[in-house]
């Protein structure tokens, strides 16, 4: 290896270094999803549920909350003692309430209402040991091309949740080359303008890599498609290290046909379960 490339080597290895320990730093906030200690569905029926203020329900016009005498939660910044009805929450979108350091988490999932509450010092956080991964290898940067479908098309996949099902739009498909071949993976929307997120499994998931999935994040394409998919940065969803994870698995065809050994392994939680 030539000192030139050495130094490549290194650069892209330091690089994925402070991106990883980023990763796990949100991963690992006050709280994030390791701090979610149950998952309840909303009824139409006013619900207490333990460790939480309040009776809690479902309606037409979205999650509503009864607060009892002394109970208060912090909404948006302001103290409430009574009902507090928080409008309908779209699908993967959410709002929060407060008590003390535990955070509401209110949502919708697969068209239901839920609640999470999330306590800093529930033990997935408090004894959370970081997640292993693969060493940064930059044959797993991998150069693709994105190809639009002429319109978004709607996507059902399955969820770890039993019964649950999530619906993307799906704005086209990535392919690349690897060992000889041409892969291609479902593509749909990332999270800022442009960019994409691929769900997918390989030959690893269940081996070393957690089984149900794992994702990777794939910046906006260049004019003529082109993009990275840098596979040492494939990560875990929530439900790699909690049950209470409604996460999505991949669409059919998005299990690649040979070992993806980049990225991030299954986490020490499951490995001990």
């Amino acid at each position: 290896m030539t000192i030139a490339s050495e130094t490549t080597t290194t650069a892209f290895a330091s690089e994925w270094r402070v991106w990883h320990q980023a990763h796990e730093a949100d991963r690992a906030s006050a709280h994030g999803f390791l701090a979610v200690t149950a998952l309840h569905w909303l009824t139409a029926e006013p619900t207490a549920y333990d460790g939480l203020p309040g009776l809690w329900w479902t309606s037409e016009n979205g999650p509503v909350v009864e607060l009892r005498d002394g109970e208060s939660l912090l909404v948006d910044g302001d103290t409430v003692g009574c009902r507090v009805a928080f409008g309908p929450i779209p699908e993967r979108g959410g709002r929060v309430a407060a008590f003390g350091d535990v955070v509401i988490e209110i949502a919708k999932r697969g068209g239901s209402d839920l609640l999470r509450p999330r306590h800093p010092g529930h033990p997935t956080r408090s004894g959370y040991r970081g997640t292993p991964a693969y060493s940064p290898d930059e044959a797993w940067a991998v150069e693709g091309r994105f190809v639009p479908f002429d319109q978004p098309v709607e996507v059902t996949v399955g969820s770890v949740a039993e019964g649950l099902q999530h619906v993307y739009a799906a704005p086209g498909e990535v392919e690349f080359s690897h060992d000889g071949g041409v892969h291609r993976l479902t593509a749909f929307n990332g999270s800022t303008p442009g960019s994409l997120f691929l769900l997918f499994t390989d030959v690893t998931s269940g081996v070393t890599t957690y089984a149900a999935n794992r994702s990777l994040a794939v910046a906006a394409p260049d004019r003529d498609g082109s993009v990275v998919l840098d596979f040492n940065r494939s990560v875990n969803l929530p439900c790699a290290y909690t049950d209470f994870a409604t996460c999505p698995l991949p669409p059919a065809g998005n299990r690649l046909v040979f070992p993806v050994e980049a990225g991030e392994k299954i986490p020490h939680e499951r490995s001990a379960r």
